[in-house]
Parts: C-alpha cells; sequence; structure tokens
C-alpha cells in the first residue's frame, strides 16, 4: 500500500526541487498560465523536454522557497523573481536559447470556445456567409442586430459583425451564437512575461531583437552623443572627427579672408581666383552626314586641365 504524502512533506519536496532548479539553471521564463490545461501543460512539458522543465505552483509558496534560498545562499540575485510572480505564473528553467524556448512555447496553443463571463483577448468578428442554421434560428442574429438573410432554406450573414471587442465580458447571447456557428474564437497557451537571465530581469520584447536592429538602436545613440558633444563643446572620441572638420573649416574660412595661407588653402584659393582651370573638358559628339558616314572631325588641341576636379577634392585632405 503507498504511503500517503502529506501536505508538510509536499512543501518540503517542493521547496527542495525550486532550490535545486535555482542553482541549476541561470535562464528562467516566467510564463502567465490562465485557461491552460493540464493535457495542454503536458504537451509543453513533453516539448521542452531534454533542455528545459517547466514548474508550477502556488505563488505564495514560491515566493516563500526563493526568499528563504537568497537568504541561505547570499545571492540576492534571486530575489528579482519575486516581483513578477502575480497572477497564475509558471517558471520554465532552461540552458538553451531562450528566443528558441520562447517560439517553442508558443506553438501549443489550443483553441477554445467563448465562454459567458470570460473576458475576451481578441476582438471577435463573425465572417459573412451560410451559416448552416434554419430559419429558426434567426432570434440570435436579431438580438446581436446581425444582418441576415434566407438562402436556400439557410440563414446567411450579409457582412462581417465585430460582436465581441478586446476586454469585453462575454454575454449568453454571443457565447450561444458562436457556439452554434461552431466558432472558437480564442486560443490559450502559456504566455512570456518576463525573462530572467543571471540576475537581470527584462521584457519579452528582448528576444525578438535582430543584430540590424541593435546596430540602428547603437547608431542612434551614437549620434545623439556626437550632437550633444557638438552643442557643448566637449570632446568625445565620437565627436573628434566633427570637431577637426569643423576647425578646418574655420581655419580655411580665414586663410581665404585673409593673406595667410597653407598647402590645403592654397588649391581652395586657385579655384576660387580662376575656376575654369578645374573645369573638365566635355566630350562632343559628331554629327550623323547625309550619306550614313561620319566626317572626319579635325582634331582639336585640347588644353591638358591642371588637375581634375576629383584630384583637387580629395587633393585637400593630402
Amino acid at each position: 500500500m503507498a504511503v500517503k504524502v502529506t501536505k508538510a512533506e509536499k512543501k518540503v519536496n517542493y521547496d527542495k526541487k525550486l532550490c535545486k532548479l535555482l542553482d541549476t539553471y541561470q535562464q528562467i521564463l516566467i510564463v502567465g498560465a490562465d485557461n491552460v490545461g493540464s493535457n495542454q501543460l503536458q504537451m509543453i512539458r513533453k516539448g521542452l523536454r531534454g533542455d528545459s522543465i517547466v514548474l508550477m505552483g502556488k505563488n505564495t509558496m514560491m515566493k516563500r522557497s526563493i526568499r528563504i534560498h537568497a537568504e541561505k545562499t547570499g545571492n540576492n540575485a534571486f530575489l528579482a523573481l519575486i516581483e513578477c510572480l502575480v497572477g497564475n505564473v509558471g517558471l520554465i528553467f532552461t540552458k538553451g536559447d531562450l528566443k528558441e524556448v520562447s517560439d517553442e512555447v508558443s506553438k501549443y496553443k489550443v483553441g477554445a470556445p467563448a465562454r459567458v463571463g470570460l473576458v475576451a483577448p481578441i476582438d471577435v468578428v463573425v465572417p459573412p456567409g451560410n451559416t448552416g442554421l434554419d430559419p429558426s434560428q434567426t432570434s440570435f442574429f436579431q438580438v446581436l442586430n446581425i444582418p441576415t438573410k434566407i438562402n436556400k432554406g439557410t440563414v446567411e450573414i450579409i457582412t462581417p459583425v465585430e460582436i465581441i471587442k478586446k476586454g469585453e465580458k462575454v454575454g449568453s447571447s454571443e457565447s450561444a451564437l458562436l457556439s452554434k456557428l461552431l466558432i472558437k474564437p480564442f486560443s490559450y497557451g502559456l504566455i512570456v512575461q518576463s525573462v530572467y537571465d543571471n540576475g537581470s530581469v527584462f521584457s519579452p520584447e528582448v528576444l525578438e531583437l535582430t543584430d540590424n536592429d541593435l546596430v540602428a538602436r547603437f547608431a542612434a545613440g551614437l549620434t545623439n552623443v556626437v550632437g550633444l558633444s557638438m552643442t557643448l563643446d566637449y570632446p568625445t572620441l565620437a565627436a573628434i572627427p566633427h570637431i577637426f572638420i569643423n576647425s578646418y573649416k574655420n581655419v580655411l574660412s580665414f586663410a581665404i579672408a585673409t593673406e595667410y595661407s597653407f598647402p590645403q588653402a592654397g588649391k581652395v584659393k586657385e579655384y576660387l581666383k580662376d575656376p575654369s582651370k578645374f573645369a573638365v573638358a566635355a566630350p562632343v559628339a559628331a554629327a550623323p552626314s547625309a550619306k550614313g558616314n561620319a566626317a572626319p572631325a579635325k582634331e582639336e588641341k585640347k588644353e591638358e586641365p591642371e588637375e581634375d576636379e576629383d584630384d583637387f577634392v580629395g587633393g585637400l585632405f593630402d
């Protein structure tokens, strides 16, 4: 005969299991488990088997175990988990990639009917089309102000109608109609609410960031640093190139306005004095003759420009 385990023993065993998982795993997903059944939870455990463990339990018990374990080990990083244990939540301990585990968890969602009194997580829209219901069922549609017509002895919805808005409670009429139409508008599963990684807790949206997103945010931050440095005249490593360029422009303006000169300014002064020296000769297209043969054009003597315009631009910094 099996020995019955008391509640006190269950609490002790649960505390040992949770403390062991905290010492073994450094990455934890805090997931919401509203409207998730035991069979669905079992499927999720099977899907994550290998490098992840799902642990459910009462929030008070989990908070107490985490708090005591943090005091015993001196690792106060675990205390960051306590603020996340609100509502019907569970913990997924993993050694794998957090993004991959999160995606795997999101796969296990099960459709659910709209039960009376349930708060709708999404907007519910009844699509147009034949419902397959006989004309005696039109009362349900009339109550909900859904336009219908009788087509071949069945009720047909003319236009799509939103019968439940997100955040509203499902009424008895809406629930009965969706049940008759065999529509399961809601789907439930474990939803990642927070992510714990080596003592840090952050939003699951961080897992969606790509390398391009990180580069774009870094570039935006670098731009802000440069702008602030230039405004305050405070030199930083990011602003040094811009400071040198602006300084060069100031010195160049001074040299142009005065007799002072230096090698880089000499070419600019020469260009301003006679821009025609740096003009690039444009090729002249030969006009076709009446017979179709182009007449030999006289070779014109071209003046070689002293310096090409591209060489001038690049030479400013030689």
